[in-house]
């Protein structure tokens, strides 16, 4: 902010101008050019402040006090310390005029001004000036004027001091940025929204680099007064004073936590609802799925050496998931291999395909080739001919500790073998080396198998909400059941990784859909169709979910009829919960493109 100008000039033809300058948060001013110091004002609720005492005694006043009032001798200003109001000739003044800051008393520079009878006035620049009487010994002295020839060489002559010499300004320093924001109101119910509005600026024109709240919160749950506070900083690093506003909040509280995400909550959000188990579990209706075989590839999860993780033949429509972890000690690839059974040439399809790799982080695994796959245009077509095989999938080089996580759809027009494959690097990968390769015994903890109804469709109406959808916990949601073709074992695919979850709802419009994770921590991703509006999106948005009883705010649904791509996220805890909500009147955003 620019300087402002603090002027007083005596009255009469014999009086003297007396200026006093100041920064906002600088505790150096300068009486007609003189420095001097003072407590630094400062900004409170967008006033102005200034040290009474000390702005008081620059000007040739003094205080006294009696009780909780003090009094401005010689002027017209007067502040009671118990009720926290200034008057000014016996008037009251508004609230906010006084503050009491680390133990010193702030008064508005206007409340001041019209308490020495003063005028305070809007220059250019944002230069403040007062004009008001001055008192006591801090009037400059007049400058010497030139005087008649005496008559006589006795005559005394009057006695001028000589003038002082104008200071010599030294370097201009660039003025600092300046804080500023207001609220919508003065005072809320608990649990009401507050809108921010920063209109914080640089007064040399650089941009602002950073900001920093204190106290800020988009709503406050119990009664009381709030300070919150802003600092900015701009390119030359230079940080603002702090600016300050009050937040008062009272009376009955017009919102929960959970009616307030809901109703003005950003997609991606999270609120506290401990209540989220207590909710029914909504009847799914299953639909006939189609005939897709799911062919998943997890055990070993962390290979010690080059081998076939697992193998089986598919014909038509198949859904491939392998997750594996480079555990050689060296660096490695993984492959997905097919080899054509007929007779005849076979075309193999690859429709939709999702991929990480390479990745350290199990929950990017899962969630980055979630994000690939729903978002996935059709691949290319590989053409075999009669016992061709061919690399389906290659896997960039993986070092140990690496991981990779692959999901593919593919159309096969004939019987193919499909094998799973992590070998070294140095390795060529060819027929021969395929054949050479052993089949690698599973460890005891994951999975891996064929397994059938690898799409699951399901629908259902929405009626009394809120309600949930149960995926992953084996009990409300069966788990998939097959069989490990390499060594002929049974095997329980816990968390239905792979599974694709088709679900529609209907009587969606006006609801709102989060995701509670039960099991640890989350990260995935689904597809949503909403009417018109088709979008892929993260589970959550942002971060991990984590919190049981903390949901992420996902949709808000403006069709009656919604569909939801759901498929759990490998590397992620299951189960996880689907909740639907009620909107409220007044909702802030139907939906998030």
């Amino acid at each position: 902010m620019g300087l402002l100008s603090l002027a007083l000039g005596l009255a009469g033809s014999a009086a003297a101008q007396l200026q006093l300058t100041f920064s906002v948060g600088q505790p150096g001013v300068r009486i007609n050019g003189q420095g001097a110091q003072i407590t630094a004002p400062q900004i409170v609720d967008g006033r102005t402040m200034l040290p009474l005492n000390d702005t008081v005694l620059l000007l040739g006043y003094h205080l006294t006090r009696n009780g909780n009032v003090v009094s401005v001798v010689g002027g017209d200003l007067a502040v009671d310390l118990g009720s926290g109001y200034a008057t000014v000739r016996g008037q009251r003044q508004g609230a906010g005029n006084v503050a009491v800051l680390n133990g010193k008393l702030f008064v508005s520079a206007r409340v001041i001004a019209a308490g020495l009878g003063g005028e305070l006035s809007v220059g250019d620049g944002s230069v403040l000036t007062l004009s008001a009487q001055p008192r006591g010994a801090f009037v400059p002295r007049p400058p010497a004027t030139p005087q008649p020839a005496a008559p006589t060489p006795t005559a005394p002559r009057p006695s001028f001091p000589a003038p002082s010499p104008a200071p010599v300004p030294g370097p201009v320093q660039p003025a600092p940025p300046q804080a500023r924001f207001s609220t919508d109101k003065a005072s809320y119910a608990p649990g009401e929204r507050i809108i921010w509005t920063e209109y914080s600026y640089d007064p040399e024109g650089g941009g602002l680099t950073a900001r920093n709240w204190t106290g800020k919160q988009d709503v406050y749950w119990a009664p009381g007064n709030y300070a919150v506070s802003l600092q900015v900083t701009n390119g030359k690093g230079q940080t603002s004073a702090p600016f300050s506003r009050t937040i008062r909040v009272q009376g009955a509280a017009v919102d929960t936590p959970v009616t307030h995400a809901l109703r003005y909550g950003q997609i991606g959000d999270r609120f506290a609802d401990s209540r989220v188990l207590t909710y029914p579990a909504l009847t799914m209706g299953q639909l006939s799925p189609r005939p897709v075989p799911l062919l998943f590839s997890d055990s070993p999860e962390k290979p010690q050496q080059s081998g076939v993780l697992y193998q089986d033949q598919v014909s038509g429509e198949a859904r491939l998931l392998g997750y594996h972890v480079n555990d050689l000690g060296r660096p490695a690839r993984m492959y997905i291999m097919i080899r054509n059974l007929e007779s005849r040439p076979v075309s193999v399809a690859l429709n939709r395909q999702g991929e990480t790799a390479p990745s350290r982080i199990e929950g990017i695994l899962g969630q980055v080739t979630l994000m690939d796959y729903f978002s996935s245009p059709a691949r290319s077509t590989v053409n075999l001919a009669p016992g061709q095989v061919s690399a389906l999938y290659a896997s960039p080089t993986l070092n140990p500790g690496h991981g990779v996580s692959i999901l593919q759809d593919l159309q096969s027009s004939g019987r193919v073998v499909v094998s799973f494959v992590m070998a070294e690097a140095s390795l060529p990968m060819n027929d021969a080396t395929l054949r050479s390769l052993p089949y690698l015994p599973l460890d005891g903890r994951h999975q891996r198998g064929t397994f059938q109804g690898a799409d699951r469709p399901m629908t259902a109406q929405l009626g009394q909400l809120p309600a949930r959808v149960v995926i992953g916990d084996g009990q409300h949601d069966p788990v998939l059941t097959g069989r490990d073709t390499v060594t002929g074992a049974g095997q329980r695919l816990a968390g239905n990784y792979g599974v694709l979850y088709d679900m529609e709802f209907t009587g969606a419009s006006g609801t709102a859909i989060a995701l509670s994770p039960r099991g640890g921590l989350y990260r995935g991703a689904m597809r949503i169709i909403d009417g018109d509006l088709t979008q892929v999106i993260k589970l959550p948005r942002e971060g991990n979910a984590l919190t049981p009883d903390e949901p992420h705010l996902l949709w808000r649904a403006k069709s009656d009829r919604v569909r939801i791509q759901f498929m759990p996220s490998n590397g992620s805890a299951l189960p996880v919960n689907l909740v639907f909500y009620r909107l409220p009147e007044g909702t802030y955003k139907w939906y998030q493109p």
